[in-house]
């Protein structure tokens, strides 16, 4: 294939590129489109709802409990007295009198209200401490859920500002190696150039080509996967890169960042809450929680009426009390024991995954913080990279058009510019996503961050593909 063909055919990839917009989607709008579009959110919005009905568990745990019962149906009575004594006025006193009654079917109906207001009971006490610890987790959930998805959506809205570069990248050195192409089939053709000038142009043109359609396809998948979550439509979303670096005084002390985390770290602050709640179940168990006082008040009326072998009879009973009920189990076979034991070691392993987890943050407080530590200098020193490469290129084409540097020079001069391009851009991508991540490890990632971030962007007027 020659050199013009091989040019024609980067047209045709380099169209490949859908027109996008003039006016490129920012930072900010992605987020709103994700608080309101993206299912893990709305997963976490469902588990937040259920925190105040667990408080509202909490606080009925100890309101009293009234309940009603009532019976009717059809029932049955024999009673037997024998060596009885009964007395009247008037009548004396008789001994060994005996009472016979039976209603054989007859008609029954019972009643019973009951009343118990709790006043001592250290289970039900530990049962609404883990209630309301168990809100307070899932209030957590839910502030480390809106966190991860302005983190999450910074991660994707960047994946796709670093798609976009490349593609520009790539269909920049692809015009500029096809131009290296066309002048050393020219040459050869002329007599100044050897073959091999054009082969390896049309060599390179030819992997670039591979790279161009990768590139194309990585930028589509990035912008769909952006576009799933915040729902914006996919041929609106062209994300901004990281504007120069402006000159930031060092970053807080790593201690600061640390006491922050141990703090702030919703990880850590959830580990902590589970490590409470494993505590108060290990307590409800307790043997000192077993037993239980409570102000009881009760009322009720038994009656029974019908016909039997002495003929018509009516029974009736009623009753009522108000006192203090004592509850206290004896043996419980060793259960009770048991579930103690079981909470408390459940309690021992969750403090340890806390320490666990301790560790990892602060190794990743020190990981971020350094990253932005050196993170300006790097930036800055492939900026010179950028910016000698550049030079470098001109150098190799002057030097190539007196016949001092090959067409393989210039080639490689071209492709370690794009390079240093696409480097310079990351590492902007990169230390602005430190900012995000060490604020998120400390548990202050916000909208107001979020908005600074964005107020860093370059605001992009020629998205790749127009």
């Amino acid at each position: 294939m020659g050199a013009a063909s091989m040019a024609a055919a980067f047209g045709a990839v380099v169209s490949l590129a859908l027109p996008r917009p003039a006016l490129a989607t920012d930072l900010l709008q992605a987020w709103q489109g994700a608080v309101r579009n993206d299912r893990e959110i709305d997963v976490a919005n469902a588990a937040h709802a259920t925190a105040q009905p667990q408080r509202d568990q909490a606080s009925a745990l100890w309101r009293p409990n009234v309940g009603l019962t009532a019976a009717v149906g059809v029932g049955r009575s024999q009673t037997a007295a024998t060596g009885a004594q009964f007395s009247a006025p008037g009548l004396g006193t008789s001994s060994g009198v005996g009472f016979d009654t039976s209603i054989n079917h007859g008609t029954a109906g019972r009643w019973a209200l009951q009343a118990v207001q709790p006043l001592y009971d250290p289970a039900r006490r530990a049962r609404q401490q883990q209630l309301s610890l168990t809100a307070d987790l899932a209030d957590l959930q839910w502030q480390a859920a809106q966190q991860a998805l302005m983190l999450r959506t910074a991660e994707r809205y960047f994946d796709l500002a670093l798609a976009q570069e490349t593609l520009r990248v790539l269909q920049r050195q692809s015009e500029a190696v096809a131009r290296a192409a066309a002048e050393a089939q020219d040459r050869f053709k002329l007599g100044s150039a050897p073959i091999t000038d054009t082969h390896e142009a049309q060599a390179r043109l030819a992997a670039i080509r591979a790279q161009l359609l990768a590139a194309q396809t990585e930028l589509e998948i990035r912008r769909e996967r952006l576009a799933d979550s915040t729902a914006l439509p996919p041929a609106t979303l062209v994300a901004e890169l990281p504007a120069a670096v402006p000159v930031r005084p060092p970053p807080r002390s790593l201690q600061a960042w640390r006491t922050d985390a141990e703090a702030g770290n919703p990880g850590l602050r959830m580990q902590q809450l589970k490590v409470e709640i494993a505590r108060r179940q290990a307590s409800e168990f307790s043997p000192r929680a077993a037993t239980q006082v409570a102000l009881v008040a009760q009322a009720g009326r038994d009656r029974l009426a019908g016909s039997g072998d002495f003929g018509t009879a009516g029974n009736g009973a009623s009753h009522a009390m108000i006192g203090i009920q004592v509850s206290i189990p004896l043996y419980s076979g060793g259960l009770r024991d048991a579930r103690h034991e079981e909470a408390q070691r459940q309690a021992d392993q969750a403090q340890a995954e806390a320490d666990r987890l301790r560790q990892q943050v602060g190794q990743q407080v020190r990981a971020t913080w350094l990253g932005l530590a050196v993170g300006g200098q790097r930036v800055q020193a492939l900026e010179d990279a950028l910016h000698a490469s550049a030079e470098r290129v001109d150098a190799t084409q002057l030097g190539h058009e007196v016949g001092q540097r090959t067409t393989l020079d210039l080639l490689n001069a071209e492709n370690d510019r794009a390079a240093a391009r696409l480097a310079l851009a990351q590492a902007r991508v990169g230390l602005l996503l430190d900012r995000l991540r060490l604020a998120a490890l400390a548990g202050r990632l916000d909208v107001g961050t979020l908005r600074a971030v964005d107020a860093e962007l370059e605001r992009e007027s020629d998205p790749p593909g127009r």
